[in-house]
């Protein structure tokens, strides 16, 4: 997507702010193009914009020292986690001062007994679940790139397990964030539930860097299945996965996976993996309970994909297997670009009502094959979530029209079915014009006015979300 038109930040606020910034932090603020255009870029194909310079913090207190400064000159502030978003969330639109939380990598604190823990904002989902190794307990969200955890909760991310966990709308108990006038403040305590006035918590998670920079979170943590069982089976057509799908939700089976992946996602895999499966639509399952439970449900959802036609079933509960099978899943965009090679992916989701997902994902792939574009299917479809990866050249104008024209339908299709957008990868700007046919002028003005009141001159992160 073409950058938005932004009113570029004064020059000589810009400098001055810049020479604080380095007289203060040294060779931890960058000036160099490279550290710049590192930081201007996510894992998008949308246009990159670096930042002027930036800095790495290592702790919630210098946060909120170079967010003071760039407050007091009125310079734009982008928070940057691992840079692994995909609507151009860090893209620096006006400039300014980025700020790499990468070197903020501490686990504060596990509470085993309240199952939770605290984290600062550049410790990575990985990070995490290797220093809980021990311990017994994990946390789940899975979105896939190793992100960091401060990201994870600005972009409401979630992925492969949030049909059982959640997101991490469900998983941050508590934040600490720099408001953009550089003060600090904790969302909420650590108790389980609250009454207590405004849930801030929820104000920030989501809230893409454009309120604040979140420096710390605490997290919901969960005790490590003692059985895990993972399943590939495969279909005659997507609507008998996606059937299979909605029937074993509506059942109550409390499954922990559902990712579906289509015939040309799957033919990818096999390009790229060697995989050597079937190049049918695909449903990867996965259970997690006790050996008894595991069995019981995976017993009934073999049952239920059988009537659908399904065949192939692939079983099995070794930590190796499991783990081969599951970085197929999570390797489907490099995958992708095996179909064909030179050209960049246009990663885009939609989220609706599960009962509407086998009609939305049926005429998606009806609108798919009448393109000359190429664009593989896979979801998250246990919560009604899936995923276009629209294959092209962008810098081929009957390509990008075309990647427009279906991304456009895609939306406007799951709007009509009372879904969203995005269901996890946010709206960045990549997305900032779809926010009005879902939410609807009234909604959003009240979004521009705690917009407003919480950072009056707009240096948070501007261009995304919201038009001001």
């Amino acid at each position: 997507m073409a950058l938005p038109a932004l009113q570029p930040v004064e020059p000589t606020a810009r400098d001055a702010a810049i020479a604080v910034l380095k007289q203060r932090f040294g060779e931890r603020c960058s000036t160099a193009q490279a550290v710049r255009d590192q930081h201007g870029k996510d894992e998008s194909w949308h246009q990159p914009a670096p930042p002027d310079a930036v800095v790495f913090a290592r702790s919630t207190d210098e946060v909120s020292e170079i967010v003071k400064v760039c407050a007091a000159h009125k310079v734009p502030v982008v928070p940057f986690g691992t840079g692994t978003s995909l609507e151009g969330h860090v893209a620096a639109l006006r400039g300014g001062v980025c700020i790499d939380l990468s070197q903020m990598n501490r686990v504060v604190r596990v509470s085993a007994e309240d199952l939770d823990c605290t984290v600062e904002a550049g410790v990575t989902r990985k990070a995490l679940n290797e220093h809980l190794r021990d311990t017994g307990l994990f946390f789940p969200i899975d979105p896939g790139a190793d992100a960091s955890l401060g990201g994870m909760a600005a972009t409401r991310a979630s992925g492969t397990n949030a049909v059982r966990y959640g997101t991490m709308r469900e998983n941050v108990l508590s934040l600490t964030v720099v408001l953009p006038d550089g003060r600090v403040i904790k969302t909420a305590r650590r108790s389980r539930k609250s009454a207590a006035g405004y849930d801030l918590t929820r104000l920030f998670v989501g809230s893409e860097g454009t309120l604040g920079v979140i420096t710390e979170v605490t997290l919901r943590l969960y005790g490590i299945p003692a059985t895990i069982s993972s399943a590939m089976c495969f279909f005659p057509s997507v609507k008998a996965a996606v059937d299979t799908v909605i029937q074993t939700i509506q059942s109550g089976i409390p499954v922990a996976r559902m990712e579906l992946c289509d015939e040309l996602q799957m033919k990818a895999f096999n390009l790229y993996a060697k995989l050597g499966v079937p190049e049918k639509p695909t449903l990867w399952l996965e259970f997690h309970g006790t050996e008894a439970g595991v069995a019981e449900q995976a017993s009934m959802v073999q049952a239920i994909a059988s009537e659908h036609g399904a065949d192939g079933f692939q079983w099995t509960s070794s930590p190796e297997e499991r783990k081969r099978m599951w970085q197929a899943r999570h390797d489907a965009a490099y995958a992708g670009k095996k179909l064909q090679p030179g050209k960049q992916l246009w990663a885009t989701d939609v989220c609706v009502p599960i009962a509407r997902l086998a009609d939305c994902i049926v005429e998606t792939q009806a609108d798919v094959k009448a393109s000359f574009l190429l664009a593989p299917i896979v979801g998250h479809v246990g919560d009604g979530n899936f995923h276009l990866t629209i294959i092209l050249d962008p810098n081929d104008p009957k390509e990008l029209a075309e990647a427009h024209r279906l991304n456009d339908r895609l939306v406007a299709r799951a709007l009509s079915m009372d879904g969203t957008c995005t269901g996890e990868h946010g709206v960045g700007y990549g997305k900032i014009d779809f926010l009005t046919a879902e939410h609807g002028g009234d909604a959003l003005s009240v979004m521009r006015a705690i917009k407003k009141s919480i950072d009056p001159d707009g240096i948070m992160n501007p261009g995304k979300i919201l038009r001001m």
